[in-house]
């Protein structure tokens, strides 16, 4: 892929030393590190190696990633190697899309307290899903998904909500057959906002009572147990958004979903225009808006969009892609077999289809990195440490290998 004109490194080398001088002291180590990688992503200062193509000798000079996945430019390479582990667990039915979101009363307090409400709302939702899945009134079923947490809207206000990839369907509670959901409808969504609200709210209320959760300047007041009942007491009364999306088309969609949405961070460096002193202008979609003119730009000053890009670093160790049900990691190579024993048996006739649309997309796998000027296969002729400069020199025609999140 080739480099955009404007990167968020190049923000953040620009204007990134002067905004850490002028925010001294409310920085934190894990945004310093992280604007530190950033900015060294695909340089010299991390070294790399040169690679020549075997056909035509064309040769280039790629620089080693800095591989946090905080990175626009490291998530591509690493959203490939995360897909290509997902394709062997695709399952021949229609896949539903279903969003969880905070409300912002909760978001605010979410911002001081990261790792414990991101996970609570991880908990929540799962629980949510699963609940209502295998009440007999509905599915009645064992349900399996894939959660990514994202905590960003589109531009880059803080908006934690999650998201879910889930099967059409799942297997009955006794384990005999498999029970697909109908056509272009999975749960009802009124009764998972609900069932949401209330495990959300008594998990908030738990942490709170176990001293699990912190607040500071506004919200300073909300350490009083009675104070932060009266403040989420509003919210039993108010709706919650959930949102089901309808199926997917078919395997192929399903993947490019995932390759979009799991491993993305608060902006891409393909939806900034320009920055200068006097401000950085990027593309957001309006929420607000219906139709395509909810697509337009805002522009920030420098630093404050430095500063909405650092509110989404995730606390050291949170693992913000999670699966549960049929697809939690301890059992999820027998219950999958046994998922696609049941389906084959179920219908036969579009299992065999959807199945093999599946394999023609795992058999599709192209080169990586081919070489830009023949197709062929490159191969690594030098190594270079960090800040050291490699003997090899490109070729006229050099680009850069990059791959930048979409």
């Amino acid at each position: 892929m080739a480099r955009p004109v404007l990167e968020v490194a190049d923000i953040f080398r620009d204007y990134g030393a002067a905004w850490r001088r002028a925010n001294a002291g409310h920085v934190s180590l894990a945004q310093m590190k992280v604007m530190s990688a950033i900015e060294s992503c695909r340089t010299a200062a991390l070294g790399g190696h040169v690679a020549r193509c075997e056909d035509c000798a064309h040769t280039v000079i790629a620089y080693n990633s800095c591989r946090n996945r905080h990175c626009p430019k490291c998530q591509g390479a690493q959203a490939l190697a995360w897909l290509g582990e997902r394709k062997a667990e695709l399952l021949g039915v229609p896949y539903f899309h279903v969003v969880f979101t905070l409300p912002a009363r909760i978001a605010a307090i979410a911002y001081q307290n990261k790792a414990v409400i991101y996970d609570l709302l991880f908990k929540a939702s799962s629980e949510t899903m699963r609940t209502i899945a295998a009440d007999p009134k509905r599915l009645g079923v064992r349900i399996g998904f894939t959660s990514v947490l994202h905590t960003w809207g589109s531009a880059m206000t803080h908006h934690p909500h999650v998201h879910m990839i889930v099967p059409g369907g799942g297997i009955s509670l006794d384990g005999t057959h498999w029970i697909g959901c109908r056509p272009n409808y999975l749960l009802p969504v009124k009764v998972l906002s609900r069932l949401f609200r209330r495990l959300m709210l008594e998990m908030l209320a738990a942490a709170h009572d176990a001293g699990h959760l912190q607040f500071f300047g506004d919200h300073a007041r909300l350490a009083d147990k009675a104070a932060f009942k009266a403040y989420l007491a509003r919210l039993h009364r108010t709706k919650w958004f959930v949102y089901s999306k309808r199926p997917f088309a078919g395997p192929e969609q399903v993947l490019a979903y995932l390759s979009r949405y799991t491993h993305r961070v608060a902006i891409s460096s393909s939806r900034l225009i320009s920055a200068d002193e006097t401000g950085v202008t990027f593309s957001y979609k309006d929420y607000r808006i219906e139709g395509p003119g909810r697509y337009t730009t805002m522009t920030l000053k420098p630093g404050e969009f430095i500063r909405r890009f650092l509110i989404h670093i995730l606390p050291k160790g949170f693992h913000r892609i999670r699966h549960y049900g049929l697809l939690a990691s301890g059992s999820k190579a027998e219950t999958i077999a046994q998922a696609r024993e049941l389906i084959a048996a179920a219908t036969p006739a579009q299992t065999a289809q959807k199945q093999q649309a599946a394999e023609c997309a795992a058999a599709s796998d192209k080169p990586v990195h081919p070489c830009p000027c023949c197709g062929g296969r490159m191969l690594i002729i030098e190594t270079f440490e960090a800040g050291r400069t490699p003997r090899h020199q490109p070729s006229a025609r050099a680009s850069t290998i990059r791959i930048d999140t979409s």
